[in-house]
């Protein structure tokens, strides 16, 4: 896989183009945002087969990732700026190494976990920098749904085990051409904006989604802490590009 620098390589896998259906099929629970489904013709890329870890992170702060205003969108950098962001929310640089906060108490950051609490400028600028990109909600549903793993039981969802699981390690075996962990663990950017699919009606309620479509943008896959009833790959949770505080990490793209 093609890394900044020849940094930290991770598996990818090849998602051929064609066309697809992403969205929820009627009559399953589903919110508005994700209904109707729609055909969609997604041309051929590269995902990553795990999320992004921390130990890549930690290459991409050690390489001046936070100071370099190329990796940068205008409005990341303006943010980065008026931040003062130098690392994920809740971590801290302690001696030699790097420190996370988690239910009030400190710990080594593990390397193996996937990184969280990054905002969707700070996602974008880490895929800059590994000479990739963040992918689109469909690409992402789509390798999801192929994914070897479909089902979520052993999705590392609920609280199950109050974080993340090394990158991998849950959602099933690791099978090489194909991806794990994109249920559950951490929500996952996408490059997409939030914005209503065509057919787009308001369920539960009229405020639910529609009053988001203006700014926000998508995350997808659930996390360590999401109730397994939407631990689905239709599942679109929504967020600004600055907001840290939920449990949000990232894989990055490249076209096929």
């Amino acid at each position: 896989m093609l890394r900044h620098r020849g940094e930290l390589s991770q598996d990818e896998v090849f998602v051929p183009a064609g066309p697809w259906s992403i969205g929820a099929r009627d009559g399953l629970w589903t919110y508005d945002n994700e209904r109707p489904p729609r055909d969609v013709d997604v041309r051929p890329f590269f995902i990553d087969a795990t999320a992004v870890t921390n130990a890549s992170w930690l290459a991409f702060i050690a390489d001046g990732g936070y100071r370099d205003p190329r990796h940068w969108s205008e409005d990341g950098w303006a943010w980065r700026r008026r931040d003062g962001a130098q690392t994920p929310l809740y971590w801290r640089h302690v001696g030699a190494g790097y420190q996370r906060r988690r239910f009030g108490g400190w710990a080594p950051v593990d390397p193996s976990e996937p990184v969280q609490h990054v905002s969707w400028f700070e996602a974008d600028a880490f895929a800059r920098w590994a000479g990739r990109r963040l992918p689109t909600e469909a690409e992402w549903e789509k390798a999801a749904t192929m994914a070897a793993r479909r089902d979520v039981d052993d999705a590392n969802v609920g609280r199950r085990l109050f974080g993340p699981a090394p990158a991998g390690t849950s959602g099933g075996r690791l099978i090489p051409g194909s991806c794990a962990g994109m249920i559950g663990d951490v929500w996952e950017w996408t490059s997409s904006a939030f914005a209503p699919y065509p057919g787009f009606e308001p369920y539960p309620y009229p405020e639910y989604s529609a009053v988001f479509f203006d700014g926000y943008r998508v995350l997808r896959g659930g996390s360590w802490a999401t109730h397994r009833l939407i631990a689905r790959p239709t599942f679109r949770n929504w967020d600004l590009p600055e907001r840290r505080q939920i449990f949000a990490g990232l894989r990055t793209a490249r076209d096929g």
